[in-house]
């Protein structure tokens, strides 16, 4: 090519040279590498229905995702709907929104397609669908709808039918991955809590430990643990919630209950709905969907239930998930059993030890002192002078009070010890060293000014759950490596009243990118 041509061919001057449109086929090519080329399922999903409508220049499609459980769709991904049309679609779960009244056997254009379209779905005039199968198995269906140029092509379905093809591979693919990971992450979490539970800390600690680790793992919004009480039912005792805990500690399963039944056989229950299911009957059932309540069950020994509830019209829990939850009860329980009976040896240590001490303060010291004063006694009496006859008697006397005081100590000693109330100090440092097992390291903490004396009640149980749920926010934050928390007892209100303020920052990133900004909460005190 001379020079003139090559000018030419790159136009005028001051303009790029045009770019030849690739053939389908390369595209085909691009598509179906980049499908399979992210390992996160719920990402890869989005991508295939993005990249079919793309290809084929639908204006709107769906990939339905089929729970096997149920025979519906249990999750949708959508690409070219506005919100109000995606509102439409219905709740979950619904039936396949697949026109064709069997299925998509083979990719096939099918015009005025009008019939099985569900009600609110945006009007179409050609539908295009194909099945995505995984080892043979139906994973869902990937429907188009509204193509720009007229009606959809054989090429159009060449197109569908090699992405539904690579998105079965890359959906075993990503299965495989993701359910590894999950296995991973409860693996983890379970050994986090048991090493926690098995390094001390009192009962209700501990029940607080597997609530605020089962409800992490599962992605639940509370973790709750009921145990039995004397009326026959089951209470709850402890919760661990992101929302607002208020009214769900206390409440009770009465006896007679289907539900009860059940966990007091040592059988898990596991709920579609809280709200409507008639087997609930507590009050607290509104605020929750889909629920597993698993026993708390070691050597035939029922501590408790471990209840995992999701709100309202967030998705189900799968079979995995069940299966995870239940292995995890398990080892908690067993967990539990042990941190039990490790603060029972402890006691007993403890116990021992006072008895031990006890019996060398009576058989060695109190025997001296009572001879030492009986020496003196006998000296007094011998003594001539009157100043050493009163010198000798206060001896007496304050030996005689020794005695007395060393034996108060030593019945002291024989008694059960009492636990010492915990500081507010001591209890948001509780609450910090909670989360560590989560996050993987300590928060650093920081007081400024007489916590103690100054935070009271109510106010120590609001900022306790303020910095509950900061914390809980930064452990859903990425890269979190570092939290800061400060209480500081010598703050003002901006009227000049004194007031506590919590500072919780974190050094994670938010979903834009962007850094999040520090937690600050205060409160008169």
């Amino acid at each position: 090519m001379t020079e003139e041509t090559a000018d030419a061919a790159a136009g005028p001057p001051g303009e790029a040279a045009p770019v030849p449109e690739k053939p389908p086929l390369s595209l085909l090519l691009e598509a179906v590498l980049s499908v399979g080329s992210d390992l996160e399922l719920r990402a890869m999903l989005q991508q295939t229905v993005d990249t079919a409508t793309e290809l084929t220049g639908a204006r709107c499609g769906a990939l339905g995702v089929l729970d096997p459980e149920r025979g519906t769709i249990g999750e949708l991904y959508t690409a070219g709907l506005d919100d109000a049309e995606g509102q439409r679609t219905g709740p979950f779960p619904f039936r396949c929104p697949c026109p064709f009244p069997d299925g998509c056997p083979e990719p096939s254009p099918r015009e005025d397609a009008a019939d099985g379209v569900p009600p609110g779905h945006p009007p179409r005039r050609s539908v295009l669908g194909a099945p995505i199968r995984v080892h043979d198995q139906d994973f869902g269906t990937l429907c188009l709808t509204g193509k720009h140029s007229g009606g959809f092509t054989d090429s159009d379905a060449v197109v569908l039918r090699a992405l539904a093809s690579q998105a079965g591979i890359a959906i075993a693919n990503a299965r495989l991955y993701e359910a590894a990971r999950q296995r991973e992450r409860w693996i983890e979490g379970a050994a986090a809590v048991t090493t926690a539970l098995l390094t001390g800390g009192s009962a209700a600690d501990a029940l607080m430990t597997v609530a605020e680790g089962a409800r992490a793992l599962a992605d639940a919004t509370a973790g709750v643990i009921l145990q039995p009480n004397e009326a026959g039912g089951m209470e709850i005792v402890t919760a661990s919630t992101l929302d607002d805990p208020a009214g769900i500690v206390g409440t009770a399963i009465e006896p007679g209950s289907a539900v009860l039944t059940q966990l007091l056989g040592g059988e898990p229950v596991f709920i579609e709905d809280s709200a409507t299911d008639p087997r609930m009957t507590t009050h607290v059932r509104s605020r929750f969907g889909p629920s597993m309540m698993l026993p708390l069950q070691s050597g035939g020994r029922l501590i408790g239930t471990l209840a995992l509830p999701r709100r309202r019209g967030d998705r189900p829990y799968t079979a995995v998930d069940r299966l995870l939850a239940t292995q995890f009860a398990s080892q908690a329980a067993l967990a539990l059993v042990l941190a039990d009976a490790g603060h029972d040896r402890e006691q007993l240590a403890v116990y021992e030890d006072r008895d031990r001490i006890a019996r060398d303060l009576h058989d060695l010291v109190v025997q001296r002192l009572f001879a030492t004063e009986m020496m003196l006694e006998s000296t007094r009496r011998r003594a001539a002078a009157p100043e050493t006859d009163e010198l000798l008697g206060r001896a007496v006397d304050e030996l005689d009070s020794t005695i007395q005081e060393v034996r108060t100590a030593i019945f002291a000693l024989q008694q059960p010890p009492a636990e010492a109330p915990a500081t507010f100090r001591g209890r948001v440092l509780r609450e910090t060293g909670g989360a560590a097992v989560l996050l993987g390291f300590p928060p650093s903490v920081h007081f400024t000014g007489a916590v103690d004396a100054l935070v009271r009640d109510p106010v120590d149980r609001q900022l306790l759950a303020a910095l509950r749920g900061a914390l809980a926010a930064a452990h859903r934050r990425a890269g979190v490596s570092a939290i800061d928390v400060e209480v500081d007892a010598t703050a003002e209100l901006p009227d000049g009243r004194a007031a506590v303020r919590l500072t919780v920052a974190d050094d994670g990133r938010e979903e834009d990118g962007s850094r999040p900004s520090p937690v600050i909460w205060r409160a008169p005190l």
